[in-house]
């Protein structure tokens, strides 16, 4: 089904378009910030259905309702953020030809939850009405909303590094954070023991088949390689078996970029040899924010060294400024995804 979303707030656009790119067979036929906008590109190409917002500057949805039915008809869902404080205009919008209303799903760590589900049934059901029924079973489950990632690499030297790391972290840290450091599987919970106490964060040894989960540090803790598998839960694997570090950073880090759909934050410490730098690299190219400690606050100057000469390393930075370095990173990143400068009630 070709969907098109008519909504001037930038949110609310990226909210709706997360839910519709859950279900394989919707398409986005295109987007208008205003009504004018709208009347235009339905009148070029008129979609399978709009999801149209009601408040508006200059022409509302009520309005533009009115227009497309008139000159260019098709099903019309009105997306407000509050059905119930807008019903007047819900029901002259339905007077006017729109089919029905939902609550417009909101970002956030749930924001795929009630309000998704219920867009994504009434969406189903205009779609049996007008022959454009999804074909996918699972079309109708939302996506989980993913946290954003930290990603962290560290061999000798590493513990301290780690903890001079997590001691400056905010207890209400938004990222998930995973850790690959070079330690026998013997001593892997004996690490998370002993980082507990000097974080406000919970630490634990990432499990097979666990999740990531926003605020909390998982270690890997097996002589296996961790990896992210393409549900984005944890496991581990014994390949490739040739690799002299294990766990292995690389592993790790390819895993979250084939893995992970949105661009996250690598870092990469103090240790001996080139663990990490490939695996640092190709996050990257795929859009990541990568960090390798310096010479003068690595114990080793191996594995950073490796990724600053491959290239892999966006900043290079001692250590103790790394801490603030991710904390305004994704201070910002949360601030731009929820908090834009213009949110209305609509």
């Amino acid at each position: 089904m070709r969907i098109a979303i008519v909504n001037d707030t930038t949110i609310a656009v990226e909210a709706l378009r997360r839910v519709l790119l859950a279900v394989p067979d919707y398409q986005i036929a295109w987007i208008a910030r205003d009504g004018a906008e709208a009347v235009a590109k339905c009148a070029r190409d008129t979609p399978d259905l709009i999801l149209m917002d009601l408040m508006m500057p200059g022409m509302d949805g009520v309005e533009v309702t009115r227009q497309i039915m008139k000159n260019s008809p098709c099903a019309i869902l009105i997306v407000t953020a509050s059905v119930r404080k807008h019903s007047a205009k819900v029901f002259e919008a339905m007077g006017f030809g729109a089919l029905d209303a939902a609550s417009t799903p909101v970002l956030g760590a749930q924001e795929q939850a009630s309000t998704a589900r219920e867009l994504l049934a009434k969406i189903a059901t205009i779609g049996k009405l007008i022959g454009k029924r999804a074909t996918s079973t699972q079309a109708q489950k939302p996506a989980l909303r993913l946290p954003p990632l930290l990603a962290i690499g560290s061999s000798t030297g590493g513990p301290n590094a780690l903890a001079a790391i997590l001691s400056r972290l905010p207890a209400a840290f938004p990222a998930a954070i995973a850790i690959v450091q070079h330690v026998d599987v013997q001593f892997a919970s004996g690490l998370v023991e002993w980082l507990q106490p000097q974080t406000p964060l919970s630490v634990k040894v990432a499990t097979a088949g666990s999740r990531l989960e926003a605020g909390t540090v998982a270690i890997a803790a097996t002589n296996n390689h961790l990896i992210l598998k393409a549900n984005r839960r944890f496991d581990y694997t014994p390949d490739p078996r040739d690799y002299p570090y294990r766990p292995s950073v690389d592993v790790f880090f390819k895993s979250a970029a084939q893995h992970w759909n949105r661009p996250g934050m690598a870092v990469l410490l103090t240790g001996m040899g080139r663990d990490g730098a490939q695996g640092l690299s190709m996050l990257r190219s795929r859009g990541w924010k990568t960090i390798a400690q310096d010479r003068q606050s690595c114990v080793v100057y191996g594995m950073p060294k490796a990724a600053v000469e491959l290239g892999a390393a966006q900043k290079i930075l001692p250590l103790d400024a790394i801490a603030p370095a991710l904390c305004r990173h994704f201070r910002e990143s949360v601030r731009s995804a929820s908090s834009p400068a213009s949110q209305r009630s609509n």
